[in-house]
């Protein structure tokens, strides 16, 4: 239905100003996840001291993240879409803030594993963001553009979030005469800030009504998912030769069968298997799943490469303050990579600005083959890279939300996190066991073989190449204000 010119003009000004006050306070949400994402880094070796424990089962910590977040993300997101946005916002907030805490006063491996696991839910924040801004945006007939541009902003917040945690901890830390409890207090501090922001800024969601909670289905899928990550991890930490693991990945891969034709016959599950595979949505969740490859997996092996000494014939000898700056570097380039892409798909079209961006990810690595050799060369190839995927990362989670009914923006949104987790779990696992196999033909004993950085690099910039071509399956009006607009009316098959 056409909107009267006289309602168009009056309600896209209201509807800027509620939504610039949301991205203003969703800005500090995602520069606080950030700050999390980036803050711990620098004090691992302290952290290791701290707990009595070795570098390796720092390991654990990041996998037991990795794992929950993969689990709780789609349930919260689905809650959210049948219960408020804002509602599911505020309990992932309290659990994030809680376990935050409790890292203050672990002092033993087993503490700080479960409260390392717990913060990560926090992963969901993003998801529930865009979706709480787009269903606020459907009447504006704005809301994917809308969306897009919000997108970028709040991954410019998280990658500013994660440089100010980086670069702030190390300061902090010697401030506080390295008393580890004090500096973990400061991020704690920051996600009990963020509580209080959602609870008194952020407007809430109006879900549909009627909505039940699939139960046996995401059980269902938290087996699979439980099955087919933890597989990974311990393919990583066992080794390849270890048959049970393969056991378990085969059987969690299995495991979606039964998944699916449950699935089918439900009248609200936990996710539309019809949604799922049209052709606006499938091409999306592989992308994330593909282009999660690089971002959650490659960016260890390129510090390690950075850092390798040059005697091997390889790497830049860089030290530990140099390869900050590299990675740094990389971050800012994402900041840009999410800013351009709200132009680019405003002059173009958001698919093939989804496509300009997988390409762009995939030529950043590939063009490691060729030139690796050089620190300007590095920075050169991670610059392309981290162009791309700073316009993916907030893209991803917009672009599903967009070609998500209406009552299925937060799960849609949130799968293509999930998607991202298991491809940075393969990636990690592969990774882990390719440099690893190859460490016996290094100069230094510490360093892997030129060989399994190449094959980390082809994989990654392999992977993303897929994803462009997959996307030139979606419609080529897909994620466009007209085509929500048209679609403005329709809700999920279940309403």
């Amino acid at each position: 239905m056409t909107t009267p010119p006289a309602r168009t003009s009056r309600l896209p000004r209201s509807m800027v100003g509620v939504s610039a006050s949301l991205i203003g306070w969703f800005f500090f949400v995602e520069l606080t996840s950030g700050i999390l994402q980036g803050y711990y880094v620098p004090l691992i070796s302290d952290l290791v001291a701290h707990l009595g424990i070795v570098d390796a089962d720092f390991n654990w910590f990041e996998a037991a993240q990795l794992l929950l977040s993969a689990l709780v993300v789609p349930v919260l997101a689905k809650l959210g879409d049948m219960m408020g946005h804002k509602r599911m916002l505020l309990i992932a907030t309290v659990l994030t803030a809680g376990a935050t805490w409790w890292l203050c006063f672990a002092n033993d491996f087993w503490s700080f594993l479960a409260a390392w696991a717990l913060q990560g839910f926090y992963v969901v924040w993003l998801p529930l963001e865009i979706a709480l801004i787009f269903e606020r945006g459907r009447t504006s007939g704005q809301a994917a553009s809308d969306t897009r541009r919000a997108a970028g902003l709040l991954v410019v917040a998280l990658e500013a979030g994660a440089i100010l945690g980086a670069l702030g901890a190390g300061s902090i830390f010697a401030a506080l005469s390295e008393n580890v409890t004090l500096a973990l207090m400061v991020p704690a501090v920051a996600v009990t800030a963020v509580f209080f922001v959602i609870l008194f800024k952020v407007p809430e969601s109006e879900p549909l009504p009627g909505r039940t909670l699939d139960v046996v289905g995401f059980v269902l899928l938290s087996l699979s998912l439980l099955l087919v990550t933890s597989g990974l991890t311990f393919l990583r930490l066992n080794g390849p030769e270890t048959w049970w693991v393969w056991a378990i990945i085969l059987v969690g891969v299995a495991a979606i069968v039964p998944f699916g034709r449950w699935e089918l016959r439900q009248k609200d599950p936990a996710i539309d298997l019809r949604v799922l595979r049209q052709p606006t949505m499938w091409p999306v969740q592989l992308t994330a799943g593909l282009v999660g490859i690089s971002l959650l997996g490659a960016q260890a092996p390129l510090s390690t490469y950075a850092g390798t000494d040059p005697v091997n014939g390889y790497g830049l000898g860089l030290s530990a303050s140099q390869r900050s700056i590299l990675i740094g570097a990389y971050l800012l380039s994402m900041i840009v990579g999410a800013l351009l892409f709200p132009l680019v798909s405003k002059c173009t079209s958001p698919r093939i600005a989804l496509i300009v961006a997988a390409f762009l990810v995939s030529g950043g690595y590939l063009l490691f083959l060729p030139f690796h050799l050089e620190t300007w060369q590095v920075f050169t190839n991670m610059a392309i890279a981290g162009l791309g995927s700073g316009a993916l990362v907030g893209a991803m989670p917009a672009a599903a939300a967009a070609a998500a009914p209406r009552g299925q923006t937060g799960v849609a949104s949130a799968l293509t996190n999930t998607t991202k987790t298991i491809g940075g779990s393969f990636a990690s696992a592969t990774f882990g066991i390719v440099l690893f196999a190859g460490a016996a033909g290094a100069v230094t004993s510490t360093a892997s073989s030129l060989g399994g950085y190449l094959v980390v690099w082809s994989v990654c910039g392999g992977g993303a190449l897929v994803a462009a071509v997959l996307l030139f399956f979606v419609p080529k009006l897909a994620f466009s204000d007209e085509v929500v607009a048209d679609a403005a009316s329709a809700t999920s098959p279940v309403a």
